[in-house]
């Protein structure tokens, strides 16, 4: 299957791409990919890791409100089985300011912390193998 072997491009549109920057670089040390401006109307930034099969694109288009989440359920799920690189990712987004919040399903807060991004969408850091 192709799929299975695609680079994976999660993009979405955002007010905020300052707010994001920090927030995926600063506190989950993504690296900067991309940065574009004005590219038909739209600012832009791209962030992940050089080594990783994905990555993620926020988006602004100017005089567009992009709105926020629709739900506190739209998650972004990073297995760290690692304790101590579970503890130091935890550690790192305190430092940067973003606290954790209680999930709003319980099962996440049972096996890791989530945390908020300045739009809404929430990122959970699980202390456990991936399911599959």
């Amino acid at each position: 299957m192709a799929l299975a072997v695609a680079h994976l491009r999660i993009a979405r549109p955002t007010n905020n791409i300052d707010g994001l920057l920090r927030f995926y670089r600063d506190g989950l040390g993504f690296e900067v990919l991309s940065i574009f401006a004005d590219h038909e109307g739209f600012d832009g930034i791209i962030l992940g890791k050089k080594s990783a099969s994905y990555h993620l694109e926020f988006t602004y288009r100017h005089g567009h409100d992009a709105g926020r989440a629709p739900t506190q359920d739209n998650l972004l799920v990073f297995y760290l089985p690692n304790s101590s690189s579970f503890a130091n990712a935890v550690a790192q987004m305190q430092q940067n300011g973003f606290p954790a919040v209680a999930s709003f399903n319980p099962y996440w807060d049972r096996c890791g912390k989530t945390f908020e991004d300045p739009d809404g969408y929430r990122v959970v850091l699980a202390n456990m193998e991936s399911p599959v």
